[in-house]
């Protein structure tokens, strides 16, 4: 008789690699006391605590870590398995599952995901956003949208955008009453608008001149974790905001912002979308590539 559904499994999974039931849940699409009753359920049908529970923190129990270990590439044979059947599909269909940072679904949203779905019809799209990267085999993720130069090593990479040049920008309010810097070390005597980045850290914002490299850490009393935030709060003059040229060329265009110390800044290779390098590719996640590809052909 079975021990546990192939749900289940891929709950005890999401748990694991999530830390908590709260992300695992919205990763699956599901609630968290439904995820946490299923967990619940299979601890019983095994007679083995998975999880260590505490109003902090959910661990592997050693017995979760050596089922987890086990079961991981049991469940990985298993997608794998239905991907080589979906290969036979005439049309894409299941769901396409992207992991992606906010801002890489903001540049690509409309363009790319928004088009697909009206090609395939027959295809759900889930996109989970966060800013810490994660293992998408382990998670069960089709694919990832990274920038170029920060994707895994061992994945097969489809460029999505050109390259990316750093844009630092302000309000012409803040201007009138701050200055403009003309070198970067006059951005110690400015308010900067502070970047939480995903190990916690604080991003120091980087320049290049005539082949030279270096990164500054910036002063300032306002700490975002979200260049959209960041965005609002140089419109209001709180700050500088360290965003890219694609996120502010409207603001730009209309005035509302102004770009300052342009001569320092340097491109950045672009997004990409990155997959395992398998022998057979889903259709659905083949369709997803295609349409990338067109769209940078400039075919849409």
């Amino acid at each position: 008789m079975m021990r546990g559904s192939l749900s289940e499994l891929e709950s005890v999974v999401a748990v694991a690699a999530r830390g908590g039931f709260r992300a695992a849940a919205r990763d699956l699409g599901i609630s968290p006391s439904a995820l946490s009753q299923q967990i619940m359920t299979l601890e019983a049908r095994l007679g083995v605590r998975l999880f260590n529970r505490s109003t902090r923190s959910v661990v592997l129990s050693a017995a979760g870590e050596r089922f987890v270990s086990e079961i991981t590439p049991a469940l990985a044979a298993i997608r794998g398995a239905i991907d080589q059947v979906d290969e036979h599909r005439l049309e894409p269909a299941g769901t396409l599952r992207i992991n992606s940072s906010v801002g890489a679904i903001r540049m690509i949203l409309a363009p790319v995901v928004i088009e697909y779905m009206r090609r395939f019809p027959q295809v759900t799209v889930e996109i989970v956003t966060e800013s810490a990267f994660v293992d998408i085999n382990a998670q069960g993720f089709d694919a990832g949208i990274r920038l170029r130069e920060t994707a895994p090593p061992d994945m097969v990479l489809v460029p999505i955008s050109d390259s990316i040049h750093p844009a630092i920008v302000g309000s012409p309010e803040y201007f009138n009453k701050q200055g403009r810097p003309i070198v970067p070390v006059d951005l110690k005597a400015h308010q900067c608008i502070q970047a939480r980045m995903a190990n916690g850290g604080l991003y120091s914002w980087e320049f290049e001149r005539r082949g030279q490299q270096f990164s500054i850490a910036v002063p300032g009393k306002l700490t975002l974790d979200d260049s959209d935030l960041m965005l609002r709060a140089a419109r209001e003059g709180v700050g500088l905001a360290y965003l890219n040229d694609w996120q502010v060329s409207d603001d730009l265009a209309s005035g509302r912002l102004q770009r300052v110390l342009n001569d320092w800044t340097a491109p950045y290779p672009g997004l990409c979308l990155y997959y395992p390098g398998r022998r057979h590719v889903p259709a659905k996640l083949r369709a997803f590539v295609e349409l990338i590809k067109a769209v940078r052909r400039g075919k849409i």
